[in-house]
């Protein structure tokens, strides 16, 4: 029996443990985001807009375990809840759909929960993976956390269409921390069964794919996900859960749990599709890796820059799925896109306003739009030192002396900052119209760096054809 019991504290990690993540409160504090600056008055016109309907028309509704759930919605206030494991310190563009749609929830007068997994993080959920996610260390975990809680409140609070909705962000470590291994097997493990759980695609798909198999710690996570449900049903009033479409097994043990340990049918999934481009890959990943939602990670411009890369293909879908436009408006756009008059990437470029205008707000856009204007080689818009400074992040920079930089000749700056690889190179690229010096062409190969080049007194921005860039910092 000793060993038996070893055994079982070093397999559960919710028995209590010897440490505490700071709790979060229900509400989780609004720090707003500075490029946040959204007002909005609050009403509500009658019928409720159907919410079930609208995720349909729109492509985003997956799946339901309940057709019921279509009148529900129309007739009554319901509580949703999406959950978001803290696997980096913000959420990517593929947790995007899940606060686009927690947010249409909202925009038809429900309340949302955004339920972040400071106890289910330390599993890893295997649905999709084909290796047990590595562990993460506590300061990390707790981090991540941070991070996800307040990019969900950036983005989802205030809800920026006036609905009557709210949304509030848990921590479900906050519940978890308490719970004993003896009373959960008591109390929920006995309604669990092991064939159903065996069933579920997630767990069907490693056991037959991976040679290492499926841990039991990961063989758990849908337990631990279907009590979440249990316990927000319970205490939080909510009766709708909904994930990606790879969630439907965790998602429905949680309903099935309900309905054994409160012998009710008033709980309902909803899963929408992944964000996949229409090859079949996955959409939300650019050269440079994950397209971050935190500001920190990745700035508004280069997140607006990710969204012209949308093949015409896959434009209007996305514009349905990623966007709050009417389907009327995007009716009209797909017409103008096959018209003699179409601009190229105008559809991209409505999709990126929109998109980023969601993410980081107004001002995010607006500080987007002016960058990309600004930074368009031939732009006739002024640059100044605080546009650059704001896409140093994101493009190559160096630092260099006064001295390294006056009377120098663009020619031999651009071979010695990196940016060409050599004189040959720059020479030939410049003669070619596509040599650069703060957006004006450089058009003879002795111009060389005047005081009156460097923006401010601080940067040049140096440009090989439309793409490539240099900021060379004056230190």
């Amino acid at each position: 029996m000793a060993a038996t019991a070893s055994i079982l504290r070093s397999t559960f990690f919710f028995l209590k443990p010897p440490y505490r993540l700071s709790p979060f409160t229900q509400t989780f504090p609004i720090h707003r985001n500075p490029h946040h600056n959204r007002q909005f008055t609050r009403h509500f016109s009658t019928p409720r807009p159907n919410v079930i309907q609208i995720l349909e028309q729109r492509g985003l509704l997956d799946s339901l375990t309940g057709e019921s759930l279509r009148t529900l919605c129309s007739d009554q206030s319901i509580r949703v809840y999406c959950g978001f494991d803290p696997t980096a310190q913000s959420l990517h563009l593929g947790n995007l759909i899940g606060l686009i749609v927690l947010s249409w929830f909202l925009r038809s007068g429900h309340s949302a929960v955004a339920l972040v997994g400071g106890a289910t993080g330390r599993v890893g959920d295997p649905s999709g993976k084909s290796l047990e996610r590595p562990e993460l260390d506590l300061q990390t975990l707790e981090r991540n956390i941070n991070g996800i809680s307040q990019t969900i409140v950036n983005i989802l609070n205030p809800n920026p269409n006036g609905s009557n909705g709210s949304v509030t962000v848990l921590n479900n470590y906050d519940w978890w921390k308490d719970v004993k291994l003896l009373d959960f097997l008591r109390d929920v493990g006995r309604y669990a069964r092991v064939n159903t759980m065996m069933s579920k695609e997630s767990v069907k798909r490693r056991l037959e794919s991976s040679d290492q198999g499926l841990s039991y710690t990961e063989f758990t996570y849908q337990l631990l996900q279907g009590y979440d449900f249990v316990h927000l049903f319970k205490h939080e009033n909510v009766t709708v859960q909904i994930g990606g479409s790879d969630q439907w097994g965790n998602i429905t043990a949680g309903t099935e749990l309900i309905r054994r340990l409160h012998q009710s049918d008033s709980a309902f999934g909803v899963t929408f599709p992944l964000l996949l481009k229409s090859d079949g890959t996955k959409f939300g990943k650019s050269e440079d890796g994950a397209i971050w939602l935190s500001p920190v990670m990745l700035s508004p411009y280069k997140f607006y820059q990710f969204f012209f890369s949308v093949p015409d293909v896959d434009v209007i879908r996305f514009l349905k799925i990623l966007t709050f436009l009417s389907l009327d408006e995007i009716e009209k756009i797909e017409t103008g896109m096959k018209s003699s008059g179409y601009v190229p990437n105008s559809a991209q470029r409505r999709l990126a306003e929109e998109v980023t205008r969601f993410v980081h707000g107004s001002d995010g856009l607006e500080e987007a739009v002016k960058a990309t204007e600004a930074l368009r080689p031939g732009a006739e818009t002024r640059l100044d030192w605080k546009t650059i400074e704001g896409i140093a992040k994101d493009v190559p920079s160096c630092s260099l002396g006064y001295d390294r930089v006056l009377d120098v000749s663009v020619v031999d700056l651009s071979v010695s900052t990196g940016l060409i690889e050599s004189k040959s190179a720059a020479r030939r690229l410049l003669k070619q119209g596509g040599l650069y010096l703060n957006n004006g062409r450089v058009d003879n190969e002795g111009k060389k760096i005047e005081a009156e080049d460097i923006v401010d007194g601080k940067v040049l921005l140096l440009s090989a054809g439309k793409k490539n860039k240099m900021v060379v910092r004056i230190a």
